[in-house]
C-alpha cells in the first residue's frame, strides 16, 4: 500500500482528497465517492461519475408486472 498523504476531518465532518488522488482518478465536484468497509475493517473508497453508466441501469425495470414501483426508490437504487 502506498501512503499518498494524511487528510484531517473539519467543521461538519467535512475532509479533503489529496490532489495526487483526484488527479490520478478525475475527481471533479460531481464526482460521488462511494465508502465501504470490508472484512478486516479497512475502509475501501469508490470514486464513480454523478451520472449513471448504462450498465448501472440493466436491470432496474424488472420485476412482477403487477409490482408496484417508486420512481424515487429506482432512482436512489442507481447511487447505490
Amino acid at each position: 500500500m502506498i501512503n499518498v498523504g494524511i487528510t484531517k476531518i473539519y467543521q461538519n465532518n467535512q475532509t479533503v482528497i489529496p490532489s495526487i488522488i483526484r488527479k490520478e482518478f478525475n475527481i471533479t465536484k460531481d464526482t460521488l465517492v462511494e465508502w465501504n468497509i470490508n472484512g478486516d475493517d479497512m475502509v475501501i473508497l469508490t470514486f464513480r461519475s454523478k451520472k449513471p453508466k448504462i450498465s448501472d441501469l440493466a436491470g432496474l425495470g424488472k420485476g412482477k408486472s403487477n409490482e408496484k414501483t417508486n420512481a424515487v426508490d429506482l432512482k436512489r437504487g442507481l447511487y447505490r
